[in-house]
């Protein structure tokens, strides 16, 4: 995944990925997961944005899921909550949104001479009729167990954890034999605007099932660091969407929709120092890896297979590029050599290192999102085109994303 190395980190706000453990549990003492915290990450003047190309597949033809409509007489992320009802979109919404309780075994040196399990809550979205779904991946880490709640009030124990991305916060579920289940729509996350309205939904604190906030984008393409309480365990979350909608514990993996009823995004970070600091996956980057695991039963994510700085007028100014946007090939770790994976998508497509990739098919990198976003919404055998600069010429080739394997 992309990960981020600026000069300088901030830890005045910070985050935690929150799968508390559920009110009758919350007494035990190593009840619920491990929680993360997050720190906000700056890049500086100087400030490298470094990630590894391995992303998710995206939609190509007739999506298999509820999908908006992508034309350009109607776009979601421009419908403001005066156009409609906030709790009208809830009603829409909210019978698609589903309490996660996972069972894990206890851990610890205690461990040793006692038995038992102990219980966490998340929230996750049913992505079509027959019972997929979307969550964090932190919410069914080391779970024996899942079981899915809907707002109706059915319980499905029968649950398979299908896949989880190895390179960002996000699994997918299935309900074995489940049909005609309500459903959300996934909207178009490279569309977002600052300040559009936005409504976040989930299991706060683990027992208030699908309670609604309201609030707004306030921010997009943020990069946060998460790791466990003892600041091991680290990853990088990029292209992260920023909202002021409150995000509480227990509403990991739950959506963060638009005012047209829309996805947007999955909730996944909040901050434990400031107010109204919350953030969310682009529901973009996932579209590839569901689409492929719904169609073939693979859990398969789509990758480029290169290494590069995402470019800022900074960085820009740094290595002297002729662009303050793109995605520049480069590898700043000597020891990893070359920026290119040897026989990987990007390297049979002929892209070298120090090109710079501006488009993801038609798409801008950088405005629309970083390519770890853009190329999250394509699926293993997937051939697109990329647009790319070389030696101040712009040339454009098509690559055939293949699978990624740790």
């Amino acid at each position: 995944m992309e990960s981020e190395k600026p000069d300088f980190t901030t830890n005045n706000n910070v985050m935690k990925k929150d799968v508390p453990t559920p009110a009758k549990e919350r007494k035990s003492s190593n009840g619920g997961l491990i929680a993360l915290t997050v720190f906000s990450l700056l890049i500086g003047a100087a400030g490298l944005a470094i990630g590894i190309i391995a992303l998710l597949g995206g939609l190509k033809g007739n999506a298999p899921v509820s999908t908006a409509s992508a034309d350009g007489y109607y776009q979601g992320n421009s419908v403001e909550f005066e156009e409609t009802s906030v709790a009208n979109i809830a009603s829409k919404v909210t019978p698609a949104v589903v309490s996660i309780i996972t069972e894990s075994r206890k851990s610890g040196y205690y461990s040793y001479f006692s038995s038992g399990t102990t219980q966490s809550a998340g929230t996750g979205m049913i992505v079509t009729s027959d019972g997929y779904i979307i969550t964090n991946k932190h919410v069914i880490d080391g779970a024996t167990s899942v079981q899915v709640i809907t707002q109706a009030g059915d319980t499905y124990e029968d649950v398979e954890v299908v896949g989880a991305d190895p390179l960002n916060d996000v699994a997918y579920l299935k309900i074995k034999d489940a049909k005609d289940l309500p459903t959300i729509t996934l909207g178009d996350s490279k569309t977002i605007a600052i300040g559009q309205p936005v409504l976040a939904i989930g299991n706060a604190l683990g027992v208030y099932q699908n309670s609604v906030t309201q609030g707004i984008v306030s921010g997009s393409g943020r990069s946060v660091t998460a790791s466990d309480s003892n600041g091991s365990n680290s990853e990088t979350l990029t292209d992260m969407i920023q909202t002021d909608a409150a995000i509480n514990p227990g509403n990991s993996g739950g959506p963060l929709v638009n005012a047209a009823g829309e996805v947007i995004g999955i909730n996944t970070a909040v901050s434990t120092s400031a107010n109204g600091l919350g953030f969310a996956i682009p529901i973009s980057a996932t579209k590839g890896m569901l689409n492929r695991i719904i169609e073939t039963g693979k859990a398969e994510r789509a990758y480029l297979g290169l290494t590069y700085v995402a470019v800022t007028a900074e960085v820009a100014k740094e290595y002297k590029l002729p662009v303050n946007q793109g995605a520049y090939i480069y590898n700043s770790s000597k020891s990893s050599g070359n920026a290119v994976i040897k026989d990987g998508p990007a390297d049979k497509a002929g892209i070298e290192t120090g090109d710079i990739i501006t488009k993801v098919g038609n798409i801008e990198v950088g405005r629309a999102g970083s390519i770890s976003t853009l190329i999250g919404e394509y699926k293993v055998g997937d051939v697109i085109e990329i647009t790319y600069i070389r030696d101040g010429e712009t040339k454009v080739t098509k690559v055939e994303l293949e699978a990624y394997e740790d």
